[in-house]
């Protein structure tokens, strides 16, 4: 089967794998507890025609089927409906949350996955040793540390105690609100960056650590590792330069399965910190029943994760023909 081929047939099932993602989401937004005009109005008295001019304003009026008509025609030509909370598009509340979750999503995965895959491979140089319990222990921790209680203990250690590093949101007060981006912006953002990066970065670490080390330990002991170390071969020559790219197409597609997955598991992290990015939007726009958010939102997760699988299975098909078959 032909490259192409390969990937008119994986992107053939993205539309309607999208579309009953929607369908789900719409469902289990709207039959959950809860009015959004309870948030609109406020604790204060109005009258019910007042309630009712609401309702019939934001479509809140007409039956669950055919909203759902009229939101899927809409999401269809990208019109994701109106802030119920903000009173503007849903795209223009998404797009500006996107920037702080992508730049939170970078560092965390970019060191997550450095560090775990240079563990994973000196352990599986080490297979059975001292380094390898190390390496397996750490990733045990790692992937078993709650976000939101690992997130809770570095603000107390480095917040609290030592005020070390900044512990809530993305620049610090004097620089909100800045038009230009200026060396000193930067550096404070970073600065900012460093205990969500960890917090996000913390679980992934593990996941890497596990996978590359288990790919390379099985790698490692095929037929044609032990012909190289017989011939003479270094064997951290033969890991880096056959065994691992043997085994990169299965990390790659580890890489791409974390990014999608960690747009979603960004919640908890962005919500500890402050941080000012989607996984914090998600959680006000739930509190406040702020629907078309909240499935906007869903919508760009989804579509990211789709994205995601189906880029690495392209990647997956050229570096290994096998894939297609």
């Amino acid at each position: 089967m032909s490259l192409a081929r390969y990937f008119i047939r994986r992107a053939v099932f993205v539309l309607p794998l999208i579309i009953a993602i929607i369908t789900i989401n719409f469902i289990l937004v709207h039959i959950a507890p809860g009015d959004p005009l309870s948030y609109i109005v406020g604790t204060e008295y109005v009258s019910p025609e007042y309630l009712q001019r609401l309702r019939s304003e934001y479509g809140l009026d007409r039956p669950l089927w055919e909203q759902y008509w009229i939101y899927i025609s809409k999401v269809l030509v990208f019109d994701l409906g109106q802030s119920y909370r903000y009173r503007e598009p849903v795209i223009n509340v998404i797009m500006e949350r996107i920037p702080a979750t992508l730049l939170l999503m970078l560092v965390s995965i970019s060191w997550a996955t450095i560090a775990g895959i240079i563990i994973g491979v000196k352990a599986a140089l080490n297979y059975g040793r001292r380094i390898d319990n190390l390496a397996s222990m750490l990733a045990t921790i790692s992937v078993s540390i709650p976000t939101f209680w690992l997130g809770i203990i570095l603000i107390i250690l480095f917040g609290s105690f030592s005020r070390l590093l900044p512990t809530q949101g993305m620049v610090s007060p004097s620089n909100i609100g800045a038009k230009e981006i200026t060396p000193e912006i930067i550096i404070d953002v970073l600065w900012h960056l460093v205990l969500p990066g960890i917090t996000l970065g913390t679980v992934y670490l593990g996941i890497y650590i596990r996978s590359v080390r288990s790919l390379l330990v099985d790698e490692l002991g095929k037929d044609y590792v032990l012909l190289a170390l017989a011939k003479g071969l270094n064997r951290t020559h033969i890991l880096w330069r056959y065994a691992f790219r043997v085994a990169s197409p299965s990390i790659i597609a580890l890489v791409g399965l974390n990014l999608g997955t960690m747009l979603a598991g960004a919640t908890l992290t962005e919500t500890v910190f402050a941080w000012p990015g989607m996984g914090r939007l998600i959680y006000e726009s739930a509190i406040a029943r702020d629907y078309p958010v909240v499935l906007g939102i869903f919508i760009f997760i989804s579509i990211s994760v789709i994205l995601a699988n189906l880029i690495v299975d392209i990647v997956n098909a050229t570096l290994d023909p096998r894939v297609r078959y």
